[in-house]
Order: C-alpha cells, then structure tokens, then sequence
C-alpha cells in the first residue's frame, strides 16, 4: 500500500531581483531630487535668512566688509521706559545688512572722513570697534559698539535630537 504522502515545502529563500532593485533606486534618487529642490526653493525666499553666505552677499560693501572684518544683521529698536507707572514699550525692530570691523581696520573708516581721530580715540579707550549700516560711498551710520560676549550663543549649546 502506497502512503500518499507529500514532502513539506521549502520555503524559497528570497532574492532581489535586478528590476525590483532598479526600482528602488530610482525611487530613493527621486526622493533625493525632490528633496534637494525643495530644500533650494524653501532658502532662496528673501525672508528666510539662515546662511552666513547669503548675510555675507547682502552686507554693504560686501567685499570691504568681508576683508575687514564681519557681516551682521542689524536690529533697529527703541526702548521707552516710564517711571510712573512702570512700563516698558518696545518699538518693532527694523532688520537690515550691516558690517562689524576689526579694531586693526578702522583706518578705511578715517580714510574716507566719516570717523575722526578723536572719536577713533573714544571708542579704542573703551575696547570697542566700530559697525556701519549703508554703504560707505553714502554716508554710513557708524556706531561704536562694544562686543558682549556676556550672553553667549544659545543657539550654538541647544542639543539637538
């Protein structure tokens, strides 16, 4: 008597074939296109400022600024403090290009009269340096200012996932 029994089946062991593979790697290049594109369209809007470059471009006089010293945003705000009662009113902050300069190149600064040597004097007494706002063919406004180091970069010590 003959038993009918069947052998169990093996299961086959998987293999990629050459057209699943070319599959999903034309689907992981297109999400690597897709990506990078968006990604380029998302920074070029002028109202999102995140790369030192582009501060760098828009900085006036961007290769003086560069060479000399440093690009920066400026932030333009007014504080009114009252005393009875007690408030404080902060204006809205108007952002623009600006240049920070390294105490050892203020001499473009004198060269082209838009610091004296007395103020030049004043500001090297303190330990500050000198930044500008506009170009500096169109009379800058230069300011005095004190680096502070006091605040640190919180940016800079956030841990990020």
């Amino acid at each position: 008597m003959l038993h009918n029994t069947q052998l169990p089946n093996k299961p086959k062991p998987f293999r990629l074939n050459t057209m699943i593979v070319a599959i999903i790697s034309a689907a992981v290049l297109l999400g690597i296109v897709i990506g990078v594109s968006l990604t380029s369209l998302a920074n070029s809007n002028p109202e999102n400022i995140n790369s030192s470059v582009y501060i760098d471009s828009v900085a006036p006089d961007a290769n003086v600024c560069v060479q000399y010293g440093a690009s920066a945003i400026v932030t333009d705000t007014r504080v009114f403090l009252t005393l009875n009662p007690f408030k404080v009113y902060v204006t809205q902050p108007r952002m623009q290009p600006g240049c920070v300069l390294r105490t050892s190149d203020w001499a473009i600064l004198q060269q082209k009269n838009l610091v004296t040597s007395q103020q030049a004097s004043n500001c090297k007494n303190s330990l500050n340096t000198f930044a500008y706002t506009g170009k500096l063919e169109n009379s800058p406004q230069v300011s005095c200012v004190y680096q502070n180091d006091a605040a640190g970069n919180l940016f800079a010590s956030q841990n990020h996932p």
